[in-house]
């Protein structure tokens, strides 16, 4: 017995080090600062009850209404969050933020490309150029192919090399590039379900989608603080719906994620609001338990109307390099994943892994961040950031 016991405890802990090994490959950084202490949930696992229950839950709930503002203040306000006069346009700020990606890139080519034929040599020199810029070994190898098809024992310049490569880069992102479309129900609002690590940008990225819908395109958004287990997501997320004017419904921290979720999409309805952004919590340090509240909080959503949520966005840190593929494929087998959104542009020098994301998994891409400024997130478009990617004006 003392034997089986051991053989079992040693199998769990070698799936343990499988599971660490794919989250978190050598070289690259921690997904998520070390966390001291969490609060213990009480019955973690049961099913949470909602009939019968909605008085108990709406007297736990913390609702911060919109702020009353006269209209003046809000113009003022308008102009705080748009301002943006000392960083130059989106393009600009695009460009930018991909210096240490484009840099890395184009001093890559600048060193291989002296007006030489392109032979095999130099392809092969260029794939693993590629492959460096974290494009991932087959995205590359797709790239070089397409490139070198009419080119091939011919003469070639540097600025020939990056129109072609930012061409064939184009091909590969074109047909994730989708903006987030949001039609409100007749019979609700329209739910966005937010996931990620920790760390990844979840709260900010809402805030600032959050912005976007308010401020621009004038639709009345609800914030809800599914993160329960993180007091300062919970905070955060505060800040940023007393920033944009939107109220946000919270729970004490530990709380049901579900039963945020669920309350949060009673108010909306309620308030006829036209959008709900769901926050949600991101410790892959127990997978198993991550799952279950995630898809506890669909579940939930589903028993309210069988299409929620409308949309399920993934955000990456792009920092992480190809740890984001892994990412996919774990939040994928979590929660129908229906889009992504990649942040952190401007600290990498790993941009060519969003061509890679688009070659792998082909989700859409609605939006990239390049920045901390509210007005550095926007929708993705194909043909500037393979641009920006290679310096290409």
């Amino acid at each position: 017995m003392v034997f089986w016991r051991r053989k079992k405890n040693e199998t769990a802990q070698a799936e343990e080090e499988r599971d660490e090994a794919l989250l978190h490959p050598n070289g690259e950084p921690g997904l998520e600062p070390p966390i001291e202490s969490e609060p213990e949930i009480v019955n973690e696992d049961a099913e949470h009850e909602l009939e019968g229950t909605d008085s108990d839950v709406l007297n736990e709930i913390d609702t911060t209404p919109v702020p009353h503002h006269t209209k003046a203040q809000d113009a003022l306000d308008d102009l705080e969050l748009a301002d943006d006069s000392n960083t130059g346009g989106w393009l600009s700020r695009l460009t930018s933020g991909l210096s240490k990606s484009s840099g890395k890139l184009t001093q890559g080519l600048s060193d291989l490309i002296t007006k030489r034929k392109l032979d095999q040599e130099m392809i092969d020199e260029l794939e693993e150029l590629l492959i460096t810029a974290d494009l991932g070994p087959k995205t590359a190898a797709k790239v070089v192919e397409d490139f070198s098809k009419e080119r091939f024992g011919k003469d070639i310049e540097e600025d020939e090399v990056r129109a072609a490569l930012a061409e064939s880069m184009t091909k590969i992102l074109a047909p994730v590039a989708q903006p987030l479309e949001i039609k409100k129900p007749d019979d609700g609002p329209f739910v966005i379900l937010v996931c990620g690590v920790n760390g990844a940008g979840k709260t900010t990225t809402i805030g600032k989608i959050a912005h976007q819908l308010a401020h621009k395109e004038k639709r009345s958004v609800m914030l809800a603080a599914g993160d329960t287990f993180r007091a300062a997501a919970v905070e955060q997320l505060k800040v940023w719906a007393e920033r944009v004017h939107c109220p946000i419904l919270t729970k004490d921290l530990g709380a049901d994620a579900a039963a945020v979720a669920f309350e949060a999409y009673e108010q909306a309805k309620a308030d006829n609001r036209d959008v709900l952004m769901i926050d949600t919590a991101g410790r892959l340090q127990n997978k198993a338990n991550l799952m279950d509240e995630l898809q506890k909080i669909v579940r939930v959503l589903k028993k309210q109307n069988e299409n929620l949520p409308h949309a399920v966005l993934l955000v990456l840190d792009a920092t992480t390099g190809q740890n984001a593929f892994s990412q996919v494929e774990v939040f994928k087998e979590m929660v129908n994943v229906t889009g992504l959104v990649v942040t952190k542009l401007d600290g990498t020098a790993k941009g060519g892994v969003l061509i890679g994301l688009a070659d792998q998994f082909g989700l859409p891409v609605h939006a990239i961040g390049v920045g901390e400024k509210i007005e550095d997130l926007s929708p993705f478009v194909a043909d500037e950031y393979a641009k920006s990617l290679l310096r290409i004006a």
